[in-house]
């Protein structure tokens, strides 16, 4: 565990080794930045400086599949159960006992999990793009369009071709998507590549394994969701209301998915107005 007045650019778990970027003021409250898929901690960087501008201090970790030093070969390995264990690990390497904690995409599926599993270590929520998991799952069963949205999460499923399709369409499937060429360019350099994509795909293989539930969330809540989203309906979003019981905000942009990157003054304010709130 480090002192409170140290920098944290690694921290450990199980024999893994996360790398993080850890910015701001020392003395400021904590914000955790979880990234999604096909992402890495930079998305958050546009995000993280008007954090650190308002006096927060943030850290940003590389997750399990996209840290050199945390990539275990094992479908399992990728559990649910394990994502959330090491965002606690990477809450006790920081000597506070709660943190802002803050997802987007895949990161804000974890960061669901962790409050609704470990309320006590959590001040507030606010998760980017991703609905409450229960809400997704509802969403799913009801009706045809999230299924229409989330048809790559089954074809994920399969064998080794999925992170050769990803790696040979990186660029364009991502531009479709709306993700600015800037940021497409710099996530290609680690993960434009099959062998690199197999721990972020495993993420998809190993969710139906979780261990963990997807409880009711009692901590304070903001939930941002981009209308023009093209992998995450409305019904999911509107929907996650429902299984949050502490106070909660539903914030709705005009925007698609990458909110981090291409919305990152509006993400920042909602951050904001949730730490503000919940201290």
């Amino acid at each position: 565990m480090a002192s409170l007045d140290e920098r944290i650019t690694t921290f450990s778990r199980d024999g893994l080794r996360f790398d993080v970027s850890d910015e701001g003021p020392l003395g400021g409250d904590v914000v955790v930045l979880l990234h999604g898929f096909p992402t890495d901690r930079t998305s958050w960087d546009r995000v993280a400086t008007r954090l650190h501008e308002a006096g927060l201090r943030t850290l940003a970790p590389d997750q399990r599949g996209y840290s050199p030093g945390a990539r275990p070969s094992d479908r399992d390995a990728y559990r649910l159960d394990e994502l959330v264990a090491d965002v606690l690990a990477l809450i006790d390497a920081t000597g506070r006992e709660r943190v802002h904690l803050v997802g987007h995409d895949w990161g804000g599926a974890i960061a669901w999990l962790v409050a609704g599993n470990q309320p006590t270590r959590i001040a507030s929520l606010t998760v980017l793009s991703t609905p409450h998991p229960a809400a997704m799952s509802r969403a799913w069963k009801t009706g045809i369009d999230q299924k229409r949205r989330s048809w790559y999460m089954a074809a994920f499923q399969v064998p080794w071709v999925p992170e050769h399709a990803v790696a040979a369409t990186f660029h364009s499937l991502l531009n479709r998507s709306g993700l600015p060429a800037e940021d497409r360019r710099r996530y290609a350099v680690r993960l434009a590549h099959a062998d690199a994509l197999t721990g972020p795909v495993n993420w998809y293989r190993a969710a139906r394994h979780s261990g963990v539930g997807a409880h009711r969330v009692e901590v304070p809540t903001t939930y941002v969701w981009g209308s023009r989203d093209p992998f995450l309906g409305r019904t999911a979003a509107e929907l996650t209301r429902e299984h949050v019981g502490a106070d909660y905000e539903f914030v709705e942009l005009d925007a698609g998915h990458w909110l981090p990157e291409t919305r990152d003054a509006e993400s920042a304010t909602a951050i904001l107005h949730r730490v503000a709130r919940a201290s």
